[in-house]
């Protein structure tokens, strides 16, 4: 049997940025998800989940599902196609997997389950095992055939080099990854709205799009390169750009300990996802007013928006009552239990045994 294990992200600073070649800066937290894999006779994948009462066959050929597969079959069937097209062979095997990250909660539930996917099915030997970068790359192909949405690799990098105690400083053009080391005085807490976040219903194609024609209308390779005088009448290029800016400064203030400055920095990332990317929801902006009143440094939305998460920063000290204060507040104000935790950063994937 292989056991592996492949880590959720809440993502501190720079949203919407890393399919604009900008800058992020991701924390791979301590809710994962763990495939046990053991090799089969067959040219079948079975795959069965812990938290849901489903099974998948896919072949382990081409990735074709059996009729009735549950929707998350198609990771596991768009995972053996993509490196299957790589030219590698794939084994039959029965997988179980176990996820304690919340799906679409804006953690990354869904590149954590292709990440594991791809260490487990792809062969041992396989050059890509000692390449993360390729690693990432894979599991984002197989994302992205699975649920149609284009997205970036923020959150495959953020998995797969996670460093405990520490964010990540990922420069999406160079895929360059700098560990910058978090406070031990600050807790991140996270609370999910409750309301999912379906990235294939929502406008996220869109907005990706918008900011692909703005890189080309000011003729810049992506909007990583313009100023802000460039966008200033672009509310979407505007938010990645000054987005890109906070990352850099939310870096600066953590390096020197000025962290009565990160606070004000997650303050206006939330107001630009909210008044330019239009990311926000009404249930989102509630947490980080709640999240303030009870104490925190700081909140916004986390993810890409459209439902999920929202995080804040809070003193170690402050951190439990500031959790459940919020979490009262909101359930009160919309009759809706919220999930909410104390995250912790974490180690990257990795094979366990």
């Amino acid at each position: 049997m292989t056991v592996v294990r492949a880590p959720g992200r809440v993502n501190l600073i720079g949203e919407h940025t890393d399919y604009s070649d900008g800058f992020c800066l991701p924390v791979a937290i301590d809710r994962e998800c763990r495939i046990s894999s053991t090799p089969n006779a067959s040219q079948t994948v079975t795959a069965r989940s812990a938290q849901l009462d489903a099974e998948v066959i896919v072949s382990s050929t081409d990735g074709t599902p059996t009729a009735g597969s549950p929707p998350w079959g198609s990771f596991v069937g768009a995972t053996v196609r993509v490196l299957h097209d790589r030219g590698y062979d794939i084994a039959g095997a029965d997988l179980m997997i176990d996820s304690s990250v919340p799906a679409g909660s804006g953690l990354s539930s869904s590149s954590a389950l292709s990440i594991a996917l791809v260490l487990s099915l792809l062969p041992r030997e396989a050059p890509e095992h000692a390449d993360r970068r390729e690693l990432a790359r894979l599991a984002l192909a197989a994302e992205v055939a699975a649920t149609g949405v284009p997205g970036g690799l923020l959150d495959q990098m953020a998995s797969l080099f996670g460093i405990a105690e520490h964010a990540l400083l990922l420069d999406c053009r160079s895929l360059s990854v700098e560990p910058v080391p978090l406070p031990p005085e600050l807790a991140i807490l996270v609370i999910h709205c409750g309301l999912p976040r379906r990235l294939a219903d929502s406008q996220y194609a869109q907005r990706r799009a918008a900011c692909e024609a703005a890189a080309a209308r000011i003729g810049v390779d992506a909007l990583r390169d313009a100023t802000p005088d460039q966008v200033d009448d672009d509310p979407i290029a505007r938010h990645v750009v000054s987005e890109n800016a906070r990352v850099l400064e939310f870096v600066a203030a953590l390096k020197v300990g000025a962290t009565d400055e990160l606070g004000p920095i997650l303050l206006a990332g939330h107001a630009s996802l909210r008044d330019d990317f239009r990311v926000s929801t009404p249930e989102l902006d509630l947490l980080v007013d709640l999240f303030m009143d009870h104490g925190a440094i700081g909140s916004r939305l986390t993810g890409a928006g459209f439902g999920g998460c929202v995080l804040a920063l809070a003193t170690a000290e402050a951190a439990e009552p500031c959790l459940t204060g919020a979490m009262r507040a909101y359930e009160l104000h919309t009759g809706r239990p919220p999930l909410g935790f104390r995250a912790r950063a974490a180690g990257g994937a990795a094979i366990l045994e």
